[in-house]
C-alpha cells in the first residue's frame, strides 16, 4: 500500500465514533434536515432550557465549533469549542434568555461523503423575528458514514458595520 493510503485509513480509524451518539433519525438523514435540527435545538422562548442531548446528537466525536469575534481593541479573534464546552459555556444563558436563528440562504458543495454548507443566518430575540439582532455566515463541514450525517465543524463569522454580508450569500431575489 501507498503511505498516502495507510496514512488516509489511519486518520480514519483514529477518528471513528467510539460510541453511537443517539440521534433522531429524521434529524440526520439529510443536510437539510441535520441544519434545520441544529437551528431549531439553539432557537428557543426566554426559560425555555434547549433540548441539550438533541443538540449533541448532532455532532461527530472530537468535533469543533468556533465562533469568529473581536477583541476590545478591534482585533480579529476566535474562540473553539467541543460541542459539550459550547453546552457548558452557553446554557446559563440560553436556558433564561429568547433566541432564535434562522437560515437566510445556503450555498452548498458536496463530494462523496465529504458536505459544506456557507449557511447565512439572522438572529432574533422573539420568535416572530421582530427585530434582527444579528446576521452572518455559518460554514458547516460535515461527513455522512454510519448512514447519517454528522456535524464535524462549525466556523461562524458575524457581520460587522464593515463587515457587510455579500448579495450572493443573501436569498436570491429577482435583483441578485
Amino acid at each position: 500500500m501507498r503511505p498516502a493510503t495507510v496514512l488516509a485509513l489511519l486518520l480514519l480509524l483514529a477518528t471513528a465514533p467510539t460510541v453511537a451518539q443517539d440521534a433522531d433519525p429524521n434529524d440526520v438523514d439529510t443536510i437539510n434536515s441535520i441544519l434545520a435540527a441544529f437551528f431549531e435545538v439553539i432557537s428557543g422562548p426566554e426559560n425555555t432550557p434547549r433540548n441539550w442531548d438533541r443538540f449533541q446528537s448532532l455532532f461527530a466525536p472530537d468535533a469543533r465549533q468556533v465562533a469568529i469575534g473581536r477583541d476590545s481593541t478591534g482585533a480579529v479573534t476566535h474562540q473553539v469549542w467541543s460541542p459539550g464546552e459550547y453546552e457548558e459555556d452557553l446554557r446559563p444563558y440560553f436556558d433564561v434568555n429568547a433566541f432564535f436563528e434562522i437560515e437566510l440562504s445556503r450555498e452548498e458543495e458536496r463530494y462523496g461523503n465529504l458536505a459544506h454548507a456557507f449557511s447565512t443566518y439572522e438572529s432574533y430575540r422573539t420568535a416572530t423575528h421582530d427585530e434582527v439582532i444579528g446576521r452572518g455566515i455559518n460554514s458547516f463541514q460535515l461527513v455522512r458514514r454510519d448512514n447519517r450525517w454528522w456535524i464535524l465543524t462549525i466556523v461562524w463569522q458575524p457581520e460587522w458595520p464593515d463587515l457587510p454580508l455579500p448579495d450572493k450569500y443573501l436569498p436570491r431575489t429577482e435583483d441578485n
